[in-house]
């Protein structure tokens, strides 16, 4: 009698799809273990995968009004990326498949995980030249669109303290990370003192970020208004930072200033809408027909 075997007919295995790995999730992050991307050409051959998922995303994202809508939704940190797989761990089953805009966000977070993986393999391999410049560059200007400070913060200290020493940077390249810098101290951390000492350190002599810094020293809106609408969208996206603060101190003066205005007057100036002022600022104002109560006079007794 012939013994049943476990085979699986050869038909049968040749109707499973193979698994897809995502090219940026094979390699782990070199601080856990990860060994392959200390080496050189393995370096190149990721980054030009990096770059080449970026551009298929830029060109999915559409116009540039869309690209900065997906650019705006998606203000990382750090511990939001995904996790790395492990390279030995089972690839897990796909799930449904997510919104467009959804599905956008996750790629560019996947691209923000790989150059994170890419730049500490650049550290951990002492490699400081031409190729690393360019990486560390590549990943200062996408941490800044989407205002991923711990991509792009870390990125800029390294760049210039670590990489440029040993291979310069050009003036243009280094005048543009040094603006990056005193913008990031000035918006971010509200630290207009050390904007001012970083700005000496470096020796930047720039017109656009000397106003951005006097418009924040003064709470010039006007000023910092016109700044902004001069710059370029990294440089406009760094000044969000600060934003909050100078339309609170705008709606302050409104609230010092008027008994009452009307909405479309109050949107113009605050370059807000009522919603956004009521939700995001908590003004306690009254809206009437058209216009804002800001003060009731209270009749004499």
């Amino acid at each position: 009698m012939q013994r049943k075997t476990g085979r699986v007919p050869s038909g049968h295995l040749s109707r499973l799809k193979p698994v897809e790995i995502d090219p940026l999730a094979e390699y782990g992050l070199p601080s856990k273990g990860e060994k392959r991307l200390l080496v050189a050409k393995t370096q190149e051959s990721y980054y030009a995968k990096i770059a080449e998922r970026y551009l298929a995303f830029c060109t999915d994202a559409g116009d540039r009004d869309g690209l900065q809508k997906q650019f705006s939704r998606l203000a990382l940190s750090e511990d939001d990326l995904p996790p790395t797989p492990s390279s030995s761990a089972p690839p897990a089953p796909p799930g449904p498949t997510p919104p467009p805009s959804e599905k956008n966000q996750i790629e560019l977070s996947q691209i923000l995980s790989a150059l994170r993986k890419l730049r500490e393999g650049i550290v951990a391999s002492k490699r400081r030249d031409a190729f690393a410049s360019q990486v560390y560059l590549f990943a200062i200007r996408l941490g800044v669109l989407v205002s991923s400070y711990e991509t792009y913060h870390p990125a800029l200290l390294y760049l210039l303290r670590v990489i440029h020493p040993a291979h310069n940077l050009t003036s243009v390249e280094r005048h543009e990370v040094v603006a990056y810098l005193v913008l990031d101290a000035a918006c971010r951390r509200g630290d207009l003192a050390d904007a001012y000492s970083l700005r000496n350190e470096y020796r930047l002599r720039d017109a656009k970020v000397d106003a951005v810094l006097r418009a924040l020293v003064q709470d010039d809106w006007v000023l910092w208004r016109k700044t902004k609408r001069s710059v370029d969208g990294h440089r406009a996206k760094l000044m969000e930072f600060a934003e909050p603060h100078l339309r609170a101190h705008v709606l302050k003066a409104f609230g010092r200033s008027y008994l009452s205005v009307g909405l479309d007057f109050l949107e113009t100036q605050t370059f807000s809408s009522w919603k956004e002022l009521a939700s995001q600022h908590g003004v306690g104002w009254e809206l009437n027909n058209g216009r804002v109560v800001i003060r009731k006079i209270q009749g004499r007794s």
